[in-house]
């Protein structure tokens, strides 16, 4: 028999787990301000700059515009906020493909 454990806040290791999953950041490549864009490439506008030392969140990602950065080169772009995409190569995922679900 199986004994599931329940935090003193109510949530259980599977909620937990998700909650964890949920508030996980990444790294900009050290040295880099990078470019945030209102989609998924180059030829859309530019939203902001994040400062040096950013650490984003992935929503999800979406295919686009092809980018050589410091983690290599990929068509990846990860949606860090509403209406805000950034190159998968500037962000440290410890992947070089999909590690969100695709933006719908």
């Amino acid at each position: 028999m199986s004994v599931e454990r329940i935090e003193a806040d109510g949530t259980n290791d599977a909620t937990a787990a998700v909650v964890a999953e949920a508030l996980r950041y990444y790294s900009v490549a050290p040295g880099v301000r990078l470019n945030v864009r209102s989609g998924p490439g180059t030829s859309y506008n530019l939203v902001r700059v994040l400062p040096e030392g950013a650490e984003v969140h992935v929503y999800c990602q979406s295919p686009g515009t092809t980018i050589t950065g410091p983690y290599g080169t990929s068509n990846i772009w990860d949606n860090i906020s509403n209406g805000e995409y950034v190159s998968d190569a500037y962000v440290h995922t410890g992947s070089d493909g999909y590690i969100a679900p695709r933006c719908g």
